[in-house]
């Protein structure tokens, strides 16, 4: 089985084939760090997680890059108005980047840079751009010739008689034709500014992207991902900048996910509906979120909408009482690190793991694969019904098995990452039991049990109960979740 791709570049799925036999390279556009990451930034951040997962899980060995642009007008004007350092700023919330996705079981790429660590190359690429002629020198800045790339707006599907400035471009009399933009911006007072042959100054924001994917990837690389809004002019102006440079195609494949509203309308600090990834972490646990933002297909808009995100969350409870109820059958599972390496190879035809890789690879079906995940704790749950108190070896090991391969799905969607108690406990707050204190008290009423004392052990069983704790006693021990 091949995995299929929507590239945007072509309007329609392709199969994919890496440049590299085995080899993938993958550019992903970060975040402008200004601000707190909001949920559009985590639904970005973690499609590309679990493509890089998933690839990985095919084989693949991939060399993932995901930058961070830590100079641009936004970054200025904020720090202005906190009376902050621009770099100091950026570093404050670069930092609370990791720690946001971190929370929703984000990994790192394999290469984060910043764009103020590339300026030198930045400045070689605009001197090429200019030596070819698909750059021209007004004052101190530099722009980029639109007219001068024979298909330029072919990747957003424009066509450049009929295009206007957008709400990032400047319109500027001195630009040959409007939708010229800024490969080097000279210096005004109190920003950040580098030396270059044209004077004191900074780099255009597409810049940074041509540069750092071609630093870590080549001139030409495989997948180039990041959210629908960058598509014009951010991928346009990097493609065309890229192919002027180097004269070769850019990225080959284009993926972008779609966009995510709140309540049916657009996210917006104005209208009072703009959540951080921390303000819903306030509200849901990050596997509930994460699951959320993979429930609908990739490229799909998505409606952030208390009861959708709370129909997930029960759905992901059902799943956690599954696995819980699975220790009372056959004992614990030893669940590995989610970092840990997981293969797809050579999955069995007709498997819950083929059916999983089938919809994976057909363009990163996580709705398709999620949808399976519930099905087939439905099955368990079927199959821990039929069991009963019997021990039935071939049911024995038919659970264990299914159990295995929904952990092993589980770690490329990055969820069931939690054991069932501290899963339960997030649920339920934090600040309302504590998993420790209820482990202790299972212990003591295990020890009252043995030594025949019913009175002490249902005492205990009763003030768990008091505390929201439902016990469930199976022959591989007692479990426990709370009443949620």
């Amino acid at each position: 089985m091949t995995i299929r791709l929507y590239n945007t570049a072509t309007r329609k799925k392709e199969e994919f084939i890496p440049l590299v036999k085995g080899k993938v390279g993958i550019y992903v556009c970060g975040v402008t760090v200004y601000d707190l990451c909001h949920i559009g930034h985590a639904r970005s951040t973690i499609v590309f997680d679990v493509l890089v997962r998933y690839l990985r899980a095919k084989g693949f060995e991939v060399t993932y890059v995901r930058n961070f642009t830590d100079v641009d007008d936004k970054i200025i004007d904020r720090a202005r108005q906190t009376g902050k350092d621009p770099a100091s700023l950026a570093r404050e919330y670069i930092d609370a980047f990791y720690k946001d996705m971190g929370e929703l079981g984000v990994l790192n790429a394999d290469k984060e840079p910043c764009a103020t660590e590339h300026i030198d190359r930045m400045i070689s690429m605009i001197e090429t751009l200019i030596d070819k002629g698909f750059a021209y020198v007004e004052g101190g800045d530099v722009y980029y010739a639109v007219e001068k790339l024979d298909d330029y707006g072919s990747l957003s599907g424009r066509r450049l008689e009929d295009m206007h400035a957008g709400s990032r471009i400047a319109v500027d009399e001195r630009k040959r034709h409007p939708m010229d933009f800024a490969l080097w911006k000279a210096a005004k007072p109190d920003e950040p500014q580098w030396s270059s042959p044209w004077g004191p100054g900074r780099p255009g924001w597409h810049m940074e992207c041509s540069v750092m994917s071609n630093y870590y990837l080549g001139p030409t690389f495989d997948i180039h991902g990041g959210g629908k809004d960058l598509l014009f002019p951010h991928h346009e102006n990097e493609r065309a900048q890229s192919k002027a440079a180097n004269g070769v195609e850019f990225a080959r494949y284009w993926v972008h996910n779609g966009f995510v509203t709140v309540e049916s309308e657009k996210m917006s600090k104005s209208l009072g509906n703009f959540i951080t990834i921390r303000d819903a972490l306030k509200d849901y646990p990050a596997e509930v979120l994460r699951l959320f933002l993979l429930s609908k297909h990739y490229r799909s808009p998505l409606d952030f909408t208390r009861k959708d995100v709370l129909d997930l969350q029960s759905g992901l409870i059902r799943l956690y009482r599954t696995l819980q109820r699975m220790k009372t059958i056959v004992g614990r599972s030893e669940q590995k690190d989610q970092s840990q390496s997981v293969s797809l190879v050579d999955a069995p035809d007709g498997s819950f793991l083929d059916q999983f890789v089938r919809n994976m690879d057909d363009d990163l079906n996580t709705a398709g694969a999620v949808g399976l995940i519930f099905e087939k704790a439905k099955e368990m749950n079927r199959l821990m019904d039929r069991q009963g108190n019997t021990t039935d070896p071939e049911v024995f090991k038919q659970l264990k098995d299914d159990r295995r391969q929904i952990f092993l799905v589980a770690r490329i969607l990055g969820i069931l990452q939690d054991s069932p108690e501290v899963f339960f406990t997030k649920i339920a707050g934090p600040a309302r039991v504590d998993p420790e204190e209820i482990e202790s008290m299972l212990r003591e009423r295990t020890k009252a049990r043995t030594e025949k004392d019913w009175a002490k052990a249902d005492s205990i069983r009763n003030r768990l109960q008091e505390m929201g704790v439902v016990l469930e006693d199976g022959p591989n021990g007692t479990t426990w979740r709370l009443d949620v």
